[in-house]
């Protein structure tokens, strides 16, 4: 399948260079030294003319003084570090660049304040380049940068080989949709939000769905900044294969409120993007490909999912100085996001917790959990329900499923589980209410005279929320709300109403009002509804 050809956009990184140690830190002071303060030049790379400069600043660096740890020589009299700027010449808007802070590294190093600065036990001495760059593909920064100090002076040979700790910390690639076209990508059900929904954290603090409708000087502009932000587990959940967190994004330009649509920049662009502070683990800067391929197949889903086509020169696209809707020349797969598969999955979760029964701890933390709206520790709840701590944290772990324990707080896992778990619990506390009433009427019926085997069947009723109206006169009327089984209940209550020596026929005779969930009628929705019914009891009994 023809896809359309994302774009990169933001990208950072920490480009570790030692196999030639310090020779090119030294290269550049003495270029430096040579160019008065700075050196400037052009080169063409790929058809395409690019400035550079490198020029120094202050170093935060404490002095080594003549010679380094590791026995070498240092030749600087004053501690320096050194920035390389790098941008196309043939870029009208001037956003297609990056810069590189390029600092010493080696063992024993540390800050003017004393503080030791860690270092790669197998790096004896090296450079670091700290890129920050935009709109250019991820695997041309290290050929920029030797292109790019090979024409200030500087062997492209020091920079051909990347040190295994060299690590990626930001990248992102996006398309550019029409406005017309994007509203089912941040809409309320659109993927971003059920993203959100599904498989956020229930807790304050590391909330994982934005949406902003109105930018910053309080114009309207619908899906202005919305996103969807996964850790490692919560993306293996909507893709399986994948394993870098992520954030997927709907946003516009800060003034696209009053641009006019001829104007690309009136138009959001949706893109995904790397999230380094959602995991403890580094992305290698050899592992590009990885990356460029889970970016774009998210980006590919999300869009599939609203409903966008993902083909080259669509119409529901705009082009930009960056983006062309042209070919994809890369092999993608478009993973169906199946929201329904991920739903049933967190519901089975629920249902199976209750049905199996719960301790009463682990009932009391589920109610604090749904209740409270801050961060909620196993103290908290403890102190809360009135439980031990020990007890508390016991419970908690046989409810994996449904909690996650996270540096001494106790969040839901999701929250359309946090919804299951409030319906469950209101449920829960609505049948001891009813059970505290049907006890009641059985006491109160016991003191009025009333024999055992009558006073059982008035707190059956209560306890199920049965409205029973017997009037002298007329007929008996059963209003049992929703059930799940009718047949079932009806028969409960019939056993009880004989057992109580009431006259059979005036039950089988009764007035039996009921509701039932039923399938929509829809074949091409999968969804329920509530219908009211109304039946003579003996055609259910029989």
């Amino acid at each position: 399948m023809q896809l359309i050809e994302t774009a990169p956009h933001e990208f950072a990184a920490h480009f570790l260079f030692g196999s030639a140690g310090l020779a090119p830190f030294f290269a550049c002071n003495r270029r430096i030294k040579d160019g008065d303060g700075s050196q400037q030049a052009t080169f063409e790379y790929d058809g395409e003319t690019w400035l550079v400069s490198l020029s120094y600043r202050d170093s935060g660096l404490a002095h080594p003084g003549a010679q380094l740890p590791t026995g070498t020589t240092f030749q600087l009299e004053e501690m320096r570090e050194f920035d390389l700027h790098v941008s196309s010449a043939d870029d009208p808007i001037g956003e297609r660049s990056f810069h590189a802070h390029i600092a010493p590294r080696w063992q024993g190093m540390q800050s003017k304040n004393g503080n030791e600065i860690s270092i790669p036990e197998d790096l004896g001495e090296g450079v670091n380049f700290h890129v920050q760059g935009s709109n250019i593909e991820f695997t041309e920064y290290q050929p920029l940068i030797r292109k790019a100090m090979s024409a200030v002076g500087i062997s492209s040979g020091y920079f051909r080989e990347l040190h295994e700790f060299s690590t990626i910390l930001d990248a992102e690639r996006y398309v550019r949709v029409h406005k017309e076209s994007s509203g089912p990508i941040h809409s309320r059900d659109g993927p971003i939000t059920q993203l959100g929904h599904l498989l956020e954290h229930d807790r304050v603090g590391r909330r994982k769905l934005v949406q902003y409708d109105s930018d910053e000087r309080g114009r309207q502009q619908p899906g202005y900044y919305h996103t969807a932000t996964l850790g490692p587990r919560r993306v293996r959940e909507a893709f399986p294969e994948h394993q870098l967190p992520k954030e997927v994004k709907h946003y516009y330009a800060k003034e696209a409120a009053s641009l006019d649509s001829d104007r690309s920049i009136a138009h959001p662009k949706v893109g995904v993007s790397y999230q380094k502070s959602f995991w403890k683990e580094q992305l290698s800067a050899a592992d590009i490909e990885q990356l460029t391929v889970e970016l774009e197949e998210t980006l590919f889903s999300v869009l599939a999912e609203a409903g966008l086509p993902v083909r080259p020169g669509a119409a529901n696209y705009v082009e930009d100085a960056y983006f062309e809707k042209s070919e994809s020349d890369r092999d993608r797969t478009i993973i169906k996001l199946d929201f329904t598969r991920i739903k049933h999955r967190q519901e089975s979760v629920v249902i199976k917790h209750i049905t199996d029964g719960l301790a009463p701890t682990a009932w009391d933390a589920l109610n604090v959990l749904v209740t409270d709206g801050g961060e909620v520790s196993p103290k908290d709840i403890a102190e809360e329900a009135d439980r031990h701590p020990g007890s508390v944290r016991r419970a908690l772990d046989q409810i994996p499923e449904l909690v996650e324990r996270e540096y001494g707080s106790v969040s839901l896992r999701s929250k359309y589980i946090a919804d299951l778990v409030h319906d469950a619990v209101s449920e829960a506390k609505e049948a001891t209410k009813r059970a505290a009433e049907a006890g009641a009427k059985a006491m109160e019926a016991a003191e009025r005279g009333v024999d055992k085997t009558t006073s059982a069947f008035i707190a059956w009723a209560a306890k199920h929320d049965v409205d029973v109206q017997d009037r002298e006169g007329g007929p008996l009327r059963l209003d049992f709300g929703t059930v799940d089984d009718i047949r079932r209940q009806l028969r409960e209550g019939y056993d009880l109403w004989i057992s109580a020596d009431m006259p059979p026929e005036r039950y089988r005779m009764a007035n039996v009002r009921y509701e039932e969930e039923v399938e929509s009628g829809l074949n091409y929705i999968d969804t329920t509804e509530t219908k009211a019914f109304v039946a003579d009891a003996w055609r259910l009994l029989d």
